[in-house]
């Protein structure tokens, strides 16, 4: 995560009470900021969403207290803040501290391109309804799905190795993945030997070759390693995404024509979202390969091979996690 980085405030239009606007003699009379927040600089996707949705409110009264770059806290905190009212408006990742079944996020080969990732993640869709059935038990609600990028495997210089073929071609390739029992179930099952490190420890593991390898990489995070990686295999092998939280209480203590002005708002800014994404992952991409890295993309056989490693042994144990009613819903939605 990024470093504090100076607080943003914007004014911005909205006849709204909010939960938070008064009226005195008909005139209204702003009370308090609605804050957003979100861990990230100014160069993440989560900024140009903030300003875009802020833009989506301009002539309308209502302060946004906008706090990117971690201001208020971590991702976790700020995810921990949502559920206790106390930023009643943030832009982050689920928690799975708070609730194990968030960890479905990560879940392996639900989707494998962008068109299959809007339908499934877009405004509307059947997965935000999925994951609000978790969140709402914690006292959040999920306005809407944020899409970043596609998780990657790369590979550090001097391995000299192209992994393409799963399992076979990754024996022997020792790979750093996130401290999730399930990404390091994938990774085994694809043929590597997992080895949990924290993602402050990831570029110097590359460089002193202490792996040989660099899960769930996006495009952007491929590029900022790009002094000690070789290789960037698009294994799409999860799409990630955030959340764009608000407090349940809150959320629902609004008036209804508020509720649906703000909804409207995050809708328009989340389908603009989905290009943006996409836009920003091919610009680094590009990025990469202009630094060197080969960029190498799975064949549609070794692409469902990889697929099916995943289906076979990684979804049943989420089920467990997750139980069969919400994994039944998921391989309906994935299959629409």
């Amino acid at each position: 995560m990024i470093g504090a980085l100076k607080r943003f405030s914007r004014t911005t239009a909205l006849a709204l009470s909010l939960g938070m606007t008064g009226f005195a003699g008909g005139q209204a009379q702003a009370e308090e900021s609605l804050i957003l927040a979100h861990a990230m600089n100014t160069d993440h996707v989560f900024h140009a969403l903030s300003e875009r949705f802020m833009g989506e409110l301009d002539g309308k009264p209502i302060n946004i207290d906008y706090h990117p770059g971690g201001d208020l806290g971590d991702w976790t905190s700020l995810f921990e803040q949502s559920m206790q009212g106390v930023v009643p408006m943030s832009l982050t990742w689920g928690a799975s501290e708070f609730d194990g079944r968030l960890d479905l996020a990560y879940l392996g080969y639900v989707v494998s391109n962008w068109e299959q990732a809007q339908k499934l993640y877009g405004p509307g869709s059947d997965m935000l309804d999925i994951y609000n059935g978790i969140l709402h038990e914690l006292g959040l609600h999920a306005v809407g799905i944020i899409p970043t990028d596609f998780g990657s495997v790369v590979i550090r210089k001097g391995v000299d190795k192209v992994p393409v073929n799963f399992p076979a071609d990754a024996n022997g390739l020792k790979i750093r993945v996130p401290g999730l029992p399930m990404a390091v179930e994938r990774f085994n099952n694809l043929g590597f030997s997992a080895v949990p490190i924290p993602l402050t420890e990831v570029y110097t593991a590359l460089q002193l070759g202490t792996v040989d390898a660099r899960s769930f990489s996006t495009a952007v995070e491929t590029y900022s390693l790009r002094d000690v990686l070789e290789t960037n295999i698009l294994t799409n092998d999860y799409f990630e995404h955030a959340f764009w939280l608000v407090n349940k209480d809150w959320w629902e203590g609004l008036e209804t024509a508020d509720r649906e002005a703000l909804q409207t708002a995050i809708d328009t800014t989340l389908e603009w979202s989905w290009g943006e994404a996409q836009a920003k992952s091919e610009e680094f991409l590009q990025k990469a390969r202009d630094a060197g890295i080969k960029v190498v993309e799975l064949d549609d056989a070794q692409l469902a091979a990889a697929r099916k490693i995943a289906h076979e042994t990684e979804w049943p144990a989420m089920e467990k996690i997750i139980g069969s009613e919400i994994m039944s819903q998921i391989r309906q939605a994935a299959a629409n």
